[in-house]
């Protein structure tokens, strides 16, 4: 099977390529082609978004595609900053100016009003119009500030509920992955496209 990655975030490729490649060792990861033009994100909820990215590169290259939208919902912030987070501190924000915003946001909030979740939607989208979609999500809180060198966007201060009280950052990248909502959201897209 070929899919084409739609991704441009070449952190967010390199992840969804380590873990489809567990999942899916036959599979043949094309990455997203030069020049095609970046998506406007301008869906209301992940699927719009990640559905918007795949039928774009569906339509550009003429094979399968596929892509993801991932949003940080912090319940202190009403869900915020959600669909927005890769834009939260502003287009062109870097993963710092993201990570700032959010710890600026929650100053002050005591540490157990500081829960957040992060979501995925994984979507496979053929030529023909045909789609499989699935979400991963991981339960955590915000940090209040900054911990550890891996990872990328808000990973330095997302601690997961179900780890040892480190950020995405702290872990080792097979940790992040048996842990993460990405991880899990390509894991059950790759058993969905083991069925096809």
């Amino acid at each position: 099977m070929k899919l084409v990655l739609a991704s441009a975030n070449r952190d967010k490729a390199a992840e969804i390529r380590s873990i489809l490649a567990a999942s899916l060792p036959d599979l043949d990861l094309a990455p997203r082609p030069e020049g095609v033009p970046d998506v406007e994100e301008n869906g209301v909820t992940l699927l719009e978004n990640a559905r918007l990215k795949a039928a774009a590169i569906a339509a550009a290259t003429g094979e399968a595609a596929v892509a993801d939208d991932t949003g940080l919902l912090v319940d202190a912030l009403d869900g915020a900053p959600g669909v927005w987070s890769a834009r939260f501190a502003g287009e062109g924000a870097t993963y710092a100016d993201n990570v700032a915003k959010l710890l600026a946001e929650l100053a002050g909030v005591a540490a157990e009003h500081r829960t957040a979740r992060f979501e995925t939607v994984a979507l496979v989208r053929w030529p023909d119009g045909r789609e499989v979609s699935v979400t991963g999500a991981v339960q955590g809180v915000i940090a209040a500030e900054a911990r550890g060198d891996g990872g990328f966007g808000y990973d330095p201060v997302f601690v997961p509920v179900e780890g040892d009280g480190r950020t995405f950052a702290e872990l080792a990248p097979e940790e992040k992955h048996a842990l993460s909502h990405r991880g899990r959201a390509f894991r059950a897209l790759a058993a969905e496209l083991a069925k096809q």
